[in-house]
């Protein structure tokens, strides 16, 4: 099992990284840099790739719309490169909120695009040339498709270090979990619960198995829990709450009422009832309340928080569920007691 740490795209930048040799000393092996509609993901990790000797370089997660196929190909190749070949290429499809709102991109057809985005990412690093003829995207762009007809086929001038770079697709919904399973490395699945993972993920992640490529390793689960190893009650119940907010965030706010991707994975881990009071109060503008109305259960099963043998338990958790990579989230005060959570949660992981 892997053991990554996410950046805080809220917090002190210049700060972190300053910091990260510390947690690549204890075992870190992977940093996760995210982007949402935050300062872009890819100069961060260029950055880190330079202060850093051997941890991956996972982004977190790229959206499929705001960038072209090749531009990610492009991309993920161009960070490959420049650390030594530590790039993870993360990508999803964010939501209508974003990819609308920020981006003022149509939102649609996100099973597609995710698939043609791995197709035409893998036919540039093994250097063919962009002859790719698919549902969303052509290449070249022809009159008949609204172009000028003089686009060519073109091949990445520079020699991939990898012809294989990674990927990984963020998804929770049936169709994307599926898509996953068949066509990616790995998968981030959000909130996750790995006592519910084949009530909320296994038929689809069954179905994309069964159509997998032989040709690609075993499907790696990659999920993010906030971390604290601590027999301090009140360290243990604040770090609880703060994951309990963040469920809250993304359970009653995070989309509309009926369309609200993170509320419908509550409900397929059987917290229907629940589902529906938090997001009731979160969009009424009680947030303080919708907190409270995530069960305790959930937020003690997606977290690695408590003392070192609950935590240790909660990691077989996640390796029983199929979990091959850890992005442990530190909550501890102080860098000195984050760097040393992280240290423990190495040994524990092993």
């Amino acid at each position: 099992m892997t053991l990554g740490m996410p950046i805080n795209y809220a917090g002190d930048f210049r700060e972190t990284i300053n910091n990260l040799a510390d947690f690549e000393s204890v075992g870190v092996d992977r940093i996760a840099v995210p982007e949402a509609y935050s300062f872009d993901a890819v100069s961060q990790l260029g950055y880190i790739a330079a202060k850093t000797e051997r941890m991956e370089l996972q982004t977190a997660i790229l959206p499929m719309y705001s960038r072209t196929p090749s531009n990610l190909a492009m991309t993920a190749a161009g960070l490959d490169y420049i650390s030594g070949g530590r790039a993870i290429l993360g990508i999803g499809a964010s939501g209508p909120q974003v990819i609308e709102g920020f981006h003022g991109v149509k939102y649609d057809y996100p099973l597609g695009r995710a698939r043609e985005h791995a197709e035409i990412c893998r036919q540039i690093w093994r250097r063919e040339k962009t002859d790719y003829q698919g549902k969303l995207y052509r290449l070249p762009l022809t009159e008949e498709d609204g172009g000028s007809g003089l686009g060519k086929p073109l091949k990445i001038i520079n020699h991939p270090v990898r012809d294989k770079i990674p990927m990984l697709l963020a998804a929770i919904g049936p169709k994307n979990t599926e898509l996953a399973a068949e066509l990616f490395e790995e998968f981030q699945p959000f909130l996750f619960h790995p006592e519910y993972v084949d009530v909320a993920f296994g038929e689809a992640l069954a179905a994309g198995k069964a159509k997998r490529d032989p040709s690609l390793p075993p499907l790696r689960i990659v999920v993010q829990a906030a971390t604290l190893i601590s027999d301090d009650e009140q360290e243990v119940a604040n770090a609880l709450q703060t994951v309990r907010h963040h469920a809250a965030l993304y359970i009653g706010g995070m989309g509309a009422r009926g369309k609200n991707f993170y509320n419908a994975l509550a409900v397929r881990y059987g917290y229907a009832d629940e589902a529906k009071l938090i997001q009731d109060l979160y969009l009424d503008g009680k947030k303080q309340e919708a907190a409270a109305a995530v069960p305790d259960e959930l937020v003690r099963a997606m977290s690695l928080i408590g003392s070192r043998s609950l935590v240790a338990e909660r990691v077989e958790a996640f390796r029983t569920a199929g979990v091959g990579c850890i992005l442990g989230t530190p909550a501890a005060g102080s860098h000195k007691e984050r760097v040393e959570d992280m240290r423990v949660l190495r040994e524990i992981v092993g």
